[in-house]
Formats: C-alpha cells, sequence, structure tokens
C-alpha cells in the first residue's frame, strides 16, 4: 500500500473510533441522568422483596427477581446454584414490658433464633451477676436462670454516640465520659471472663439451664442503631433490644424492681434449601471467551432491608447493565454481572464461581465490585497488581471530570484479602477492583443494622457510581490489550506495619447453618 495513502488513512479511522467512542459514553451520561431506574429497582427489591438472609424465601426471590427485571431489558441471566444453607423465615417479633409498668419495647429476634413455638413467653427478666468471682461461681449460679429471661449485654451509660457528646459536652466533661465509659466496658468484659465461656458458649450454657430466653443489645454507637446478626441458642429465642430499652429493663432489674417482660418471636426452619448466584451476561461475538465482570452480592442481613449492604451496590450493578445493553450491546468482550450471595458468611458464593469457572477467571479483563454504601466511588487501587495503572488509568480517562476528581487512586495497592467478593477473584489472581466509596457514616447508621432502609440511599450518588461503572466496563471492553496479571513486589502495610503477603484462596462453604 502507499505509505502516503496509509497516513490519512490510519487518522481518518482513528477519529471515527473516538468520535464513536465518545458517542457512546454521552448518552451512557445522558441516560443515566435522564432516565435513571434506580428508584424503582430500590423500591422492587428493598419495599416489596426486603431482607434477604441466605436460605430464606426471600433471598429466593430476590435471585427470581434479578433474573426477571434483566429478562425485561432483554439480557440474558439465570440462578446458578452454588450450594445449600439451613433454611429459615423470620416472622413476627414483639416484646410487652408488662411489670412495674406498660410499655412495647423495641425488639427484633436474631437470625437463626428459634421462635417461642406459637406462643407468648412471660416471665421475668434477669441480669448476669456484676461480681462473678471464676467459672466455679457462676456455674453455682446458672441454676437461676431457670424460666427467667437473661440479659447478657453490657448496658451503656449512654445512649448517645461520642460524636454528640464531643459536640455539646464542656473538653473536660467529655474526657470524664469516656474514660468512665472505658471503665465500664473493661469491667463488664473483665467480669464476663471470668465465667469461662464465649459468647457462644455462654448462650447455650443459660439454654441447657433453663432460661426462657436470651436478650441482648448491640448497640451500633449511633442514635437508635443496632446491629443483629445470628443467634448462638438451638432451642430458646435470642431478642435484640435497642439500647434504650435494653437499658430501661436493665435497670429495673438491677435496682430490684423484677421487670416482667411478654415475649412473642415467630420464624420457621425450614431445612436445608439451594442457594443461588445470579449471573447475567451480554455475550460478545468478536471475544466472546474474554470477560469483564460487574459485581455485588445480593445477600443482606435481616433485620431490615440490606440497603447499603448491598441493595445500593445490586441496583448499581443492575442500572449499569440496563445502560449498556441500550448503548453498547455488542460489547468487544463478553459483559458478565455476579450478583452474589452469602457474602455475609464468608464470600461464599463468589468463592464458589471462582472455584466453578476457572475458564472466567482465567481470561478476566477486569472485575468491578461495590459494596460499602450508598456514597459516590472516593477510591480505586490497583490491588497489588504491577500494571494496574496503566490500564486503570487509561480507562478513567474518559469518566467526567465532575465524577473522575473524586477518585483517589492508588498503585500497585494492597491485594484485598476478604473485605468483599472483588477478594475472591484477587486471591487466585485475577484483576478484582472495589469502587470503593464514602462513607455517609456506613460503619455506625447502616452496615449490619437494623436502619439500613431505602431512605438511607443517596441517589445521585449512585446514579454517578453507574455512570463510573458504565464507562469503565466499556473502556474495559474495547481496549485492545489484555490487562496482565503479574504481582507487584508488595511492600510494608503502613497500618500494620507489616510486609504484605498475597492472600490466599479460601474455600467456598457449600453446605452451611448446620453444625
Amino acid at each position: 500500500m502507499n505509505r502516503k495513502l496509509l497516513l490519512p488513512s490510519l487518522l481518518l479511522f482513528t477519529s471515527s473510533f473516538v468520535f464513536a467512542q465518545d458517542k457512546v459514553i454521552d448518552n451512557i451520561v445522558k441516560e443515566a441522568n435522564e432516565n435513571s431506574q434506580l428508584e424503582k429497582l430500590a423500591h422492587e427489591l428493598l419495599d416489596v422483596v426486603g431482607p434477604r438472609l441466605v436460605g430464606t424465601p426471600q433471598m429466593k426471590q430476590a435471585n427470581d427477581w434479578v433474573v426477571k427485571k434483566y429478562a425485561d431489558w432483554g439480557i440474558s441471566a439465570k440462578n446458578e446454584q452454588w450450594g445449600q444453607w439451613r433454611g429459615w423465615e423470620r416472622g413476627v417479633t414483639h416484646v410487652d414490658l408488662v411489670s412495674p409498668r406498660l410499655r412495647t419495647l423495641e425488639a427484633t429476634q436474631l437470625a437463626w433464633s428459634p421462635s417461642t413455638n406459637g406462643k407468648s413467653i412471660k416471665a421475668e427478666a434477669i441480669i448476669l451477676p456484676e461480681n462473678i468471682l471464676d467459672s466455679i461461681s457462676f456455674q453455682k449460679w446458672l441454676p437461676a436462670v431457670k424460666g427467667k429471661l437473661v440479659l447478657v449485654s453490657h448496658n451503656q451509660i449512654s445512649g448517645r454516640p461520642d460524636k454528640n457528646w464531643e459536640e455539646f459536652a464542656t473538653k473536660d466533661l467529655f474526657e470524664k465520659y469516656k474514660k468512665e465509659k472505658a471503665t465500664a466496658t473493661k469491667a463488664f468484659n473483665d467480669n464476663l471472663a471470668k465465667t469461662g465461656l464465649k459468647a457462644k458458649e455462654l448462650a447455650l450454657a443459660l439454654e441447657n439451664a433453663g432460661a426462657a430466653a436470651v436478650v441482648i443489645n448491640n448497640w451500633s454507637q449511633g442514635f437508635g442503631v443496632d446491629k443483629v446478626f445470628g443467634a448462638n441458642t438451638k432451642k430458646i429465642p435470642t431478642i435484640n433490644l435497642s439500647v434504650e430499652d435494653y437499658g430501661l429493663v436493665f435497670r429495673l432489674a438491677k435496682y430490684g424492681s423484677k421487670p416482667v417482660l411478654n415475649v412473642t418471636s415467630e420464624s420457621k426452619e425450614l431445612g436445608l434449601v439451594p442457594t443461588f448466584n445470579t449471573v447475567a451476561e451480554l455475550k460478545s461475538k468478536q471475544k466472546p471467551n474474554e470477560y469483564v465482570m460487574l459485581s455485588a452480592h445480593l445477600d443482606s442481613w435481616d433485620a431490615s432491608a440490606g440497603a447499603t449492604d448491598n441493595g445500593s451496590g445490586t441496583i448499581l450493578m443492575m442500572e449499569t447493565m440496563r445502560i449498556l445493553k441500550k448503548f453498547y450491546p455488542n460489547p468487544k468482550r463478553t459483559i458478565l454481572v455476579g450478583h452474589w450471595g452469602s457474602e455475609e458468611q464468608g464470600l461464599n458464593g463468589s468463592r464458589a464461581f471462582v472455584e466453578d469457572h476457572p475458564e472466567i477467571v482465567k481470561n478476566l479483563q477486569a472485575l468491578f465490585n461495590q459494596d460499602n454504601g450508598t456514597g459516590r466511588v472516593v477510591n480505586l487501587a490497583g490491588q497489588g497488581f504491577s500494571n494496574a495503572e496503566k490500564f486503570l488509568t487509561r480507562w478513567l480517562a474518559k469518566v467526567p471530570d465532575t465524577i473522575k476528581n473524586q477518585i483517589k487512586t492508588s498503585f500497585p495497592g494492597i491485594p484485598g484479602a476478604g473485605g468483599s467478593d472483588f477478594a475472591s477473584f484477587v486471591a487466585v489472581g485475577a484483576p478484582g477492583f472495589s469502587l470503593s466509596s464514602t462513607s455517609w457514616d456506613y460503619g455506625t447508621y447502616t452496615w449490619h443494622t437494623n436502619r439500613d432502609s431505602y431512605d438511607k440511599l443517596v441517589f445521585e450518588e449512585i446514579r454517578n457510581n453507574a455512570i463510573l461503572a458504565a464507562i469503565m466496563v466499556y473502556m474495559a471492553c474495547e481496549d485492545p490489550e489484555k490487562f496482565t496479571t503479574e504481582r507487584a513486589e508488595l511492600q510494608t502495610n503502613p497500618r500494620t506495619g507489616q510486609k504484605v503477603t498475597w492472600p490466599e484462596q479460601k474455600k467456598a462453604i457449600r453446605k452451611g447453618g448446620v453444625d
């Protein structure tokens, strides 16, 4: 070919490619801002389906809902079974203080808590001895719990968050409060240690001694908010009371008023049930066996709707796929999205996927995961890959400045060891990246709490994240180079002072919730 003709032809091709690229990106931004489906998706997932604990009917309902939504958009999706889990379904929890006065208490049974078998328990509430000498003296006291509701948590000296104290108290008063709080916490923990039992062992000891129920408070250190996880009891209910109501009942018991509670706790045991990941696909005709993935866990704890953990990540990835289907229907590489199960019990769904699909893992261009709240993405690290900077910087280049300029990058970064599902891929040397968002008080007010509900979502920030994710996927698909997975020489972790090592692959728990 005439070299004089070659250069103009190449320039024309390049300019046409850039124009086409910019048009797709412009369409992504416009669609996300002007035709967002996020609010509707959030309503259907969080208000209608609700909490999505592994092994519950609601989790399977969520799996099926995701498949149907993708089908409505013309996207192929399916549920892939990866294991089995103890099936359980939450029912009504209702607790009243009936003596020495009447009050309906804010109460939530823990996940997998036994029920009250269709009846109510009316019993006195007592506290653990505050001066346990040793395990022998505790064992001598144990018969006193028979027929009683036993409060086993530390009673907080204040239900005000530290930030509230810091803002309004004098400096001296705040310092005094912090010391008193630390002293009281240590005293409780030291006293509890003298039982010779860990938390799970203590619950079972009370159960075996004939207690009617175990009552806890797991305060999140925020106004009106508790962490609510799983029960350790096998035969009697475990109930969480709010910090305010727990304190009320605790004080009544401590000062001899003999509080009596009426407890109804309904739940169903469903045996072992199948558990699923939901996987959707936009198949490439050019490079069908190379993959770019979106990633978010679908499951949640079940004391609330699981809005920011991880409903926000779920609807983000669904919206991203919807937009890509509309404006990038023929991707250069196959686009997958994984909606994982049982992340909360140890990344089980994504670990199973990595084990079951080595052909995808081997040919992964990039995976983008989101799982830490409703906020805008502000951090993107290279996860220990030597060439991450070259690729991620190139893909970020086309992201609008208003979004891109919020993001702090770090290269090569430290490989994630288990915080969320991207770590399942990093552990086997595959390029999984976390779209890490700003807090919005995630750790205090929504992460694993009874207040993680629809109203905590900040949709404008999720819209920006959808633009980011869609453009990153598009750029990763279009990149003429395949991501190279050479590992960087890892340095010392500045937080721990320890030399960083590459995380080891951990096996998925395929049969969970059973002893």
